[in-house]
């Protein structure tokens, strides 16, 4: 939804500066002009909410990595030197270790409401695609970061996991050496693992750009799935309606990080991980941090370490081709009632395989993510691609417009009064 520029420079400077390099300009009608669907929910305030994430983690992250010494022997003193030496030391890390769990329930909720609403299909598909290149080097940024406090849960974790590339035919072993850098998880490790953790939220920070580049091409998708038809009608401008809003939920949800690094700082960490890192004794369950669990589920639904590996990895990859997968021509789960079911589902396996995630490999536990697994990769493989030729989907409104009006109450099909959405 390409929209013509409005800009209208006044200074000398900005006019100097519109005719070289128009930033402001740029700045302006992405973010103060831009035309905005008026219907957007709450629900879409979370790509604000991960971007501010993302500002939080780089900062707190630079000021940490000049304390930091990412040696083996020195990894785990640096850490408690940060807490109780440096000033405001302890902020800085409670913040950027918080900031991580609250960066992923961001954007799986972010991820999740893409889901329903159908932000993945046509003419947004790069959009998805780009959003969840920002999903895996985010996974990959967390947990070379969890490695660096030199626990022994970070080391174990780093070993375990590291060895799983192991599995992979012909190269496994090699990257696997090339990982730590030597024959074990050992120093080298630990300085690549720094390297890549300091490098890769630059990455994520020049994906993001392309992907608001992406998003403001078609723009913004909307709880009904309906394309603008009529920009004055259908839209507002995303300044002052949109930044209030957004500014809003920002506003809630820093009060709940907050409320982690002020009052429960470690309720999210693993309480081995404030052991130092020994190589001669192993914990009794080596799990990852809290986000990393339901692909933890996964990986030990099989008994096979390459077909764990396979259905791990595959389970984000689906991900990239999920919106030709979808084949029903309704975006909003909102009017599709058999695929909403299915979708609420999903919600409750995923979070299921969470938890299964942080059991012992064992008993009911490994058949019950079995049946989560199946069930994952059933819903993007089986269910959708079926529904989408068998369901019949309720009246959807004509406009974004006529949405959010009582006209759309009105509107008849085949002579039966539709039922407006929730």
């Amino acid at each position: 939804m390409s929209h013509q520029s409005t800009y209208d420079p006044q200074t000398g400077i900005e006019k100097w500066l519109d005719k070289r390099l128009p930033v402001v300009r740029l700045a302006y009608d992405s973010f103060v002009d831009f035309p905005t669907p008026k219907n957007l929910n709450y629900w879409y305030t979370f790509g604000g909410i991960l971007a501010i994430c993302l500002v939080v983690q780089i900062l707190t992250g630079v000021i940490l990595a000049m304390h930091y010494t990412p040696h083996k022997d020195f990894a785990f003193d640096s850490v408690e030197h940060i807490m109780r030496d440096v000033n405001y030391g302890w902020l800085m890390r409670y913040v950027h270790a918080n900031g991580a769990s609250m960066f992923f329930i961001a954007v799986y909720i972010h991820m999740f409401r893409g889901l329903y609403y159908g932000s993945y299909k046509e003419p947004r598909e790069m959009l998805w695609i780009l959003g969840v290149v920002i999903f895996l080097l985010m996974m990959a940024t967390a947990f070379m970061g969890y490695v660096l406090p030199w626990g022994q849960m970070s080391f174990w974790g780093a070993t375990v996991i590291t060895n799983l590339f192991s599995a992979i035919p012909l190269v496994g072993e090699s990257i696997r050496t090339w990982l730590w850098g030597g024959f074990s998880v050992d120093n080298a490790t630990l300085n690549r693992f720094f390297s890549l953790h300091y490098l890769l939220p630059f990455a994520i920070a020049g994906v993001v750009v392309l992907h608001i580049w992406a998003l403001h091409v078609p723009g913004n998708n909307n709880p009904t799935g309906v394309e603008v038809k009529d920009v004055k009608k259908d839209t507002v401008p995303f300044h002052p309606y949109y930044t209030v809003k957004d500014g809003f939920a920002i506003a809630v949800f820093m009060l709940m990080f907050a409320a982690f690094v002020f009052f429960m700082p470690n309720a999210l960490g693993h309480p081995d991980n404030y052991i130092e890192a020994n190589p001669l004794s192993t914990p009794a369950h080596i799990v990852p941090e809290w986000y990393f669990l339901a692909f933890y589920a996964i990986l030990r639904a099989v008994p096979d370490k390459l077909g764990g590996v396979v259905l791990m990895f595959g389970s984000i990859l689906v991900l990239f081709v999920l919106p030709w997968l979808d084949t029903s021509k309704v975006r909003s789960m909102r009017y599709r009632p058999i695929a909403k079911l299915w979708f609420a589902v999903f919600v409750v396996v995923c979070l299921a395989l969470g938890w299964l995630g942080g059991q012992p490999a064992e008993g009911v536990y490994v058949l019950w993510a079995r049946i989560a697994t199946a069930y994952y990769f059933a819903f993007f493989l089986i269910i959708l691609p079926l529904l989408g030729v068998m369901e019949t989907p309720r009246a959807m409104p004509k406009s974004i417009s006529e949405s959010i009006t009582k006209a759309h109450a009105t509107t008849t099909i085949g002579g039966a009064a539709a039922q407006p959405a929730e």
